[in-house]
């Protein structure tokens, strides 16, 4: 089933601050910001196992299971499973070790297989609180997080994770199935394949004011001409596009955030609204217009 045919708008909420991502967020602080969100008519929520391991999903699932199930889309990630264990030290997540070191303690650990796809799901809808998903995404299969062993782990979660939900959208249990990641190769390594193509990809901080080059020209055309759809996450890229970052940020992303905000600035506007307004370029002109683009 195409994205585009049950997404409810063309703004979602993504749900990994509420995993305490790179601070302490209060209890009340993330409730009022996910009822802001449904009172402003959102409906399509993202969340993930790895966003606090599990303290997202907890969070999202206090709105979520109040409403009629029916009034809302909802995707999580599988590819990591949560475990009992507290976790003794440091967390080993490649680039971004620290990204939820406030979230809950707990142990997370990779698991691409079919099994640990189906445990992962029944996991999810505990902290959720709901009977069913309609998108999942196979998260993280990408360099920034294995390193050079990522196309390994990416032929793990091929023969595992992918024909579990493959088969699991067969019988209509969920509507979609994809690839989440921030690095554009594993989508462009799926859309190579000779198998049945996912209902589409979420591609993050790779569509942004700051770094948008390879997905213009070479990801969201290819994707175009397949017929597959593309969610884009975090289009400030985590705070890059505003100068704000506590990660370590490339020099070249940092001379174009320092040159977004000053432009921004320039003109009386936000760097974030800038940056929603180039979306809503792709958005009202459409993937297609993009592919011709670059195809002529």
């Amino acid at each position: 089933m195409r994205l585009a045919s049950f997404l409810p708008a063309r703004l979602g909420f993504g749900t990994a601050p509420l995993g305490n991502m790179f601070r302490a967020v209060p209890d009340d602080e993330a409730s009022a910001t996910l009822d802001a969100a449904w009172d402003q008519g959102i409906r399509y929520y993202d969340t993930a196992p790895f966003y606090g391991a599990g303290l997202a999903e907890f969070r999202l699932g206090g709105l979520l299971s109040r409403q009629p199930r029916d009034s809302f889309v909802l995707s999580t990630k599988v590819g990591r499973l949560v475990l009992d264990e507290v976790e003794s030290g440091a967390r080993e997540f490649g680039e971004k070790g620290g990204l939820f070191e406030h979230g809950r303690p707990n142990k997370v650990v990779y698991d691409y297989s079919a099994d640990g796809t189906h445990r992962s799901i029944e996991d999810s809808l505990k902290r959720l609180g709901v009977d069913r998903l309609d998108l999942v995404w196979v998260h993280d299969v990408a360099q920034d997080f294995h390193g050079d062993a990522w196309l390994q782990t990416f032929d793990t979660a091929r023969t595992g994770a992918f024909r579990a939900l493959r088969k699991l959208t067969d019988e209509g249990v969920i509507k979609a199935w994809g690839i989440g990641t921030n690095r554009v190769e594993p989508i462009e390594l799926t859309l190579a394949l000779d198998e049945p193509r996912p209902g589409g990809f979420l591609l993050a901080g790779r569509y942004t004011l700051l770094d948008h080059e390879r997905a213009l020209q070479r990801l969201l055309p290819t994707a175009v001409e397949q017929g597959v759809g593309m969610v884009v996450g975090g289009a400030l890229q985590l705070g890059r596009a505003r100068g704000r970052h506590p990660l370590r940020v490339p020099a070249r992303l940092a001379r174009g955030a320092r040159r977004s905000v000053g432009s921004a600035a320039g003109r009386g506007l936000s760097i974030a609204t800038i940056a929603a307004r180039s979306l809503e370029k792709i958005n009202r002109d459409g993937l297609e217009a993009l592919h011709k683009r670059f195809t002529t």
